[in-house]
């Protein structure tokens, strides 16, 4: 590779990884205003917001092949457009909502399409395809990583807001935090190796290839439970905190800022999480990588769990998941890329994480009526623990070769 064109490959994984660190920062504040937000509309029902933001998850993990297809067709910058005016106009529909239809269609709906086209699917094809192939699980961990700085500094700067602010105004200050994306999406292209080349493919026949391969399904069943940890606790955690902590004279909202100060730390951690993983897939079997990372994670919730909710263990659990919390992205896609090549990654990595998606939605909504019926969240921390488990299980499953006819 050429000076220049390592330049450019450097600039591409600078303007995604600042896409994916204002699209999941965003995204990681719903979690501290599902209180206010339902206690404002909704007489306190916490299940009809938590609905939104499984819809949310759902639609993310629906529209990703469908952005994925789009990338691969027509060009990159052309779904990552509709996907930042889509997040734009769901945060403005949320913000000035008030029933439960709004708030599906603005947070759940739109919302959902907008993170569907500036997140991992669209953002990680670009960065898969502009990387030479010896460096992709490096670049890939990088960009990674960036989107979980976002996921650090966003929900950091909303405890800090809802503490002084209603929920209204906290999501107004987030949501202008997105325009910078427009300034990025310009350099996320890949020359020659966009539109006019992916457009030769055959799709159809590239799912159907990719369904047929064992390997490829057991990712992702695994990524599924990625998807309703990630979700879960990004959605719930703040509440869990508010209802359940103990030994401290915090307010609610300070107990709801100290959850999401816990979303925050998990945010900082997964920056070198996600690139320790990134280097240990280079050095050992990706599948086992990927499986001590869930069976860590069940560890980790398992204990958690089992002690007192204070906030010094909030906050050591946001430390320790957050070095597992999308450490499994780059080894993911990675898995995808030497098991198809490069030229299909949006349409095949969108529907391996339709997968995780519909974890999210499982995750986020079974939460919130678990809460509502038995005012605990016990009994999905403990469906946490077993899938953790059994995703450990499925990626040992997994084979890292390439499949016997590649697209």
């Amino acid at each position: 590779m050429t000076g220049r064109e390592g330049g450019e490959t450097v600039t591409i994984v600078t303007a995604g990884g600042i896409v994916l660190a204002l699209s999941f920062g965003v995204r990681a504040v719903f979690g501290g205003v599902v209180q206010p937000l339902s206690d404002d509309l909704f007489m306190g029902r916490i299940e009809i917001f938590s609905l939104s933001i499984a819809i949310q998850n759902l639609v993310w993990g629906l529209a990703q092949p469908g952005f994925g297809m789009i990338a691969d067709r027509f060009g990159d910058r052309r779904a990552l457009w509709l996907g930042f005016f889509c997040y734009l106009f769901g945060m403005a529909v949320c913000i000035t909502g008030s029933t439960p239809f709004a708030q599906h269609m603005g947070a759940g709906v739109l919302v959902g399409m907008g993170i569907s086209g500036t997140a991992f699917g669209t953002v990680l094809a670009v960065v898969g395809r502009a990387a030479p192939p010896e460096k992709r699980g490096f670049y890939l961990g990088i960009a990674s990583a960036m989107g979980s700085a976002g996921q650090a500094l966003v929900p950091l700067l909303a405890s800090w807001l809802i503490a002084s602010l209603d929920w209204r105004m906290t999501l107004v200050v987030v949501t202008v935090m997105l325009a910078p994306m427009a300034l990025c999406i310009p350099f996320l292209r890949v020359g020659a190796q966009t539109a006019p080349t992916a457009g030769l493919i055959d799709l159809r026949q590239t799912v159907r290839h990719a369904f047929g391969h064992g390997s490829f399904v057991m990712l992702s069943a695994g990524f599924f439970v990625c998807g309703f940890h990630l979700a879960f606790i990004t959605a719930h955690l703040p509440t869990y905190v508010q209802n359940f902590c103990v030994g401290t004279s915090l307010s609610p909202d300070e107990l709801r800022a100290l959850g999401l100060r816990a979303l925050a730390l998990a945010g900082f951690a997964n920056i070198f999480g996600t690139l320790l993983a990134a280097r240990l897939g280079s050095l050992f079997p990706k599948p086992y990588v990927l499986a001590a990372i869930y069976a860590l994670r069940a560890a980790i919730i398992l204990g958690f769990i089992s002690l007192p909710v204070t906030p010094t263990s909030v906050m050591i659990f946001g430390l320790l998941v957050g070095g597992l919390w999308l450490s499994t992205v780059p080894l993911t896609s990675a898995l995808v890329l030497v098991m198809f090549g490069p030229r299909a990654m949006g349409t095949l990595f969108g529907f391996v994480f339709l997968s995780h998606q519909l974890g999210g939605f499982a995750g986020v909504w079974l939460g919130g009526v678990w809460f509502d019926q038995f005012d605990s969240y016990e009994g999905v921390w403990l469906i946490a623990v077993v899938l953790g488990l059994l995703s450990a299980l499925i990626h040992l499953t997994v084979r890292e070769r390439a499949a016997l006819a590649t697209v």
